[in-house]
Parts: structure tokens; sequence; C-alpha cells
């Protein structure tokens, strides 16, 4: 049958700033598996909703939503701006950031800044794996000498 709509959105919003609640900890304070409430989250996202992932802060947002912010206060003034960053809990300055990085892009640069730091990622992963490698063969070389 599902969770009605209401209470979905009742639990959507913990995730939203000023709360900023993991899903770990909304799990366990409603009683409702972690797999939905990603489901619910990703959701949301496809819709457009602005949903971070839970960090205390926005500096630990991921691309997309940074994005969507810029995108979401397009076309606001300053005053209107100034409350938005509030009511996210976001610094101006973060922002300004943002949309600086973000401002002049549509969906298929995004798309492309993504799959950038994801490949970024992995070999940052794979250089730190073949490191450990190397390290591990000239430990075992001096020893053997």
């Amino acid at each position: 049958m599902g969770y009605p709509r209401e209470r979905k959105e009742a639990v959507l919003k913990k995730m939203l700033p000023p709360n900023n609640r993991t899903i770990s900890e909304i799990s366990k304070e409603e009683g409702i598996c972690e797999g939905t409430l990603y489901n619910w989250r990703k959701a949301a996202r496809s819709q457009g909703r602005l949903m971070p992932d839970g960090d205390r802060t926005p500096t630990g947002w991921c691309a997309a939503d940074k994005f969507a912010a810029v995108v979401e206060s397009a076309a606001m003034n300053e005053s209107e701006l100034s409350a938005y960053c509030r009511e996210h809990g976001m610094s101006n300055a973060s922002f300004y950031k943002w949309h600086a990085k973000f401002g002049g892009m549509d969906a298929s640069m995004m798309k492309r800044v993504k799959e950038l730091e994801d490949e970024n990622r992995r070999l940052k992963k794979m250089y730190a794996y073949e490191r450990l490698k190397a390290e591990m063969v000239q430990e075992a070389l001096a020893k053997k000498w």
C-alpha cells in the first residue's frame, strides 16, 4: 500500500536545512527502512527538488544539489537571495562561489561535470591503491637486502 503522501513530505522535510538529518538518523527515528528513504529522496530529486545528502553544511552537498540551488535562485533579487541562503543553511559567499562555478551551465554541461568528478574520484582511489602496492614492494625489497 505504501506511506501517505503527507508522511513522506514530513520525513523529506527532515532531510532539508536547517535540520539536515541523515537518512540513518531518520530511519531509526521514524522506523522506515533506509532503502525506502533513499528512494524517496531520489524521487524528490528527479522532480527537481533540492535534497542535500544529509551533511551538516552546504559544503558537503553534491554538485547536482549546488547546481539546483543556483538554478532555483536565478531570478531572485539580493534580499530574496539572502533569505533563500538563510533558509537553506548556507552563506551568501558559498552561494556566490557555486554561482561562479555553475551559473552559465546547462544540464548537459552539468552532466559532464558530474562525469568528470566521478572519474576523478575513481582515479584518486586507483592512485592510492597503486601507491600502496609500490610501498609494499619497496618494503619487501628492503627486507631482502
